[in-house]
């Protein structure tokens, strides 16, 4: 009874941590689109970017502030000091009292009629900056679903290529067993034995580093998912049964072409360059603003001797400004300007180049992938059955144990580059989604 008692508790022992781990993880199945939903919720890189859009958006508000009237006020009050009174040779001085309270107010207005294109063409600039802000936001969700894909489907990959693994183990541990039979009836010599488990320890061995992957990629989709460090993702193996478009080359590049956040922001950059050009031609035009005031000044020191009185008097009226120096200026303004927009127009066009070789690559490797997921199916297929067919004549006596280890192996490296295929081909999918800029809409 006594060894039955303490067989009971080692075993509630040795299953108590088991269980307390089990239950600190939690397992959660999460599909592809609610994977970016998370991070657009919960991504910290795409906070910044957010607050980058409101940062444009006031600064569209500044810009358009330039149309409101200037007014400006001020007030003073001083104490004046007598004046001194002399004549020209700096003879026959004499103390000219002056009133010792000063005070002055002044009010003055200005509202710009006209600027030469200046300010208008600041609130564009502006506004196309705003548009840029959004477009950045754009862009790095574009980059960071295509991340958060790879972490995904590398994931995906490496939990089939675990099971592929367990099951070749498995696999091995039964044929050591019928070898480990075999030696009892003196057919099998230790060395073939010591062979197998040397396998079979190798196969633990890339378990263990697979395993120790899948906790990388879960941690690092945990972070950028914002969910708690005990979750366990399990991606939707649903996402392989889905029929993926195929379209055409022509398709896609038109796609990415069209939505391309990249290659909208470079046109951007175009459009800005060019209404730098018009500021820079504003500054040959004169800047036109009517003008009002209000002076209330005391005492009058303009007189001899001076009045202690006080004086008001407004003004309205048109003033205009205009910048000499700008005839000689802008010209090497212009010249600068006019490389920066070639620049800008050279850049736009290599990206473009560059987006429709990429989309074009991708696109054959998609196809390609089509084609070798097909062959790689077959491939499984033939290798299984030349592995059943071995282990047969292993038991019959009529192949050898490196005929098995050579079966299991080719079976082993038939089944991981299926699983891998399959899953590349989503991979690519949603690079050729990425390339276009259409993975963030």
């Amino acid at each position: 009874m006594n060894k039955i008692f303490m067989y009971i508790a080692l075993l509630y022992a040795a299953l108590c941590p088991l269980g307390v781990f089990s239950q600190g993880k939690t397992r959660q199945v999460i599909s592809m689109d609610e994977m970016f939903s998370l991070a657009d919720r919960n991504s910290k890189s795409l906070r910044a970017d957010a607050t980058g859009i409101s940062e444009a958006q006031a600064a569209v508000k500044v810009a358009r502030s330039a149309r409101l009237p200037e007014i400006e006020a001020s007030i003073s009050v001083s104490y004046l000091g007598n004046g001194y009174l002399f004549d020209r040779n700096f003879s026959n001085g004499m103390t000219a009292p002056i009133p010792h309270f000063g005070n002055n107010f002044a009010m003055e207005a200005s509202q710009i009629i006209y600027s030469g294109g200046a300010i208008t063409t600041q609130i564009a600039i502006a506004g196309l900056q705003e548009e840029n802000a959004r477009l950045t936001l754009d862009n790095k969700r574009n980059s960071i679903r295509f991340q958060l894909a790879g972490y995904y489907l590398e994931l995906f990959k490496q939990q089939n290529i675990l099971q592929v693994y367990e099951k070749n183990i498995e696999q091995a541990k039964q044929v050591l067993k019928d070898i480990k039979a075999k030696e009892d009836e003196g057919v099998v010599l230790k060395n073939d034995i010591t062979r197998y488990e040397l396998l079979l320890s190798n196969l633990e061995l890339v378990k263990t580093q697979i395993q120790n992957t899948l906790t990388i990629l879960n941690s690092n989709l945990t972070s950028m998912l914002g969910l708690p460090a005990n979750t366990v993702i399990e991606p939707d193996t649903t996402i392989l049964s889905k029929m993926l478009p195929v379209e055409n080359n022509e398709y896609w590049t038109e796609i990415g072409l069209d939505r391309s956040s990249a290659l909208k922001q470079l046109s951007l950059v175009i459009q800005i360059r060019e209404y730098e050009d018009k500021i820079i031609k504003s500054k040959r035009l004169p800047s036109i603003a009517l003008i009002a005031g209000n002076h209330f000044d005391g005492p009058l020191t303009v007189e001899v001797p001076p009045l202690n009185k006080n004086l008001n008097y407004w003004y309205v009226g048109i003033g205009m400004q205009y910048s000499l120096s700008s005839l000689y200026k802008t010209r090497q303004s212009l010249s600068k300007n006019k490389f920066a927009i070639q620049r800008a127009e050279e850049c736009y066009e290599e990206a473009k180049e560059q987006t429709e070789l990429a989309i074009k690559a991708d696109y054959i490797r998609y196809l390609e992938a089509y084609e070798q997921l097909n062959t790689r199916q077959k491939d499984v297929e033939l290798a299984r059955q030349n592995y059943s067919v071995i282990c047969n004549r292993y038991k019959n006596g009529t192949a050898l144990l490196t005929d098995i280890l050579d079966a299991g192996n080719t079976k082993l490296s038939a089944e991981m580059q299926a699983v891998n295929t399959q899953i590349n081909i989503v991979f690519i999918y949603f690079k050729l989604l990425y390339i276009s800029g259409t993975l963030s809409n």
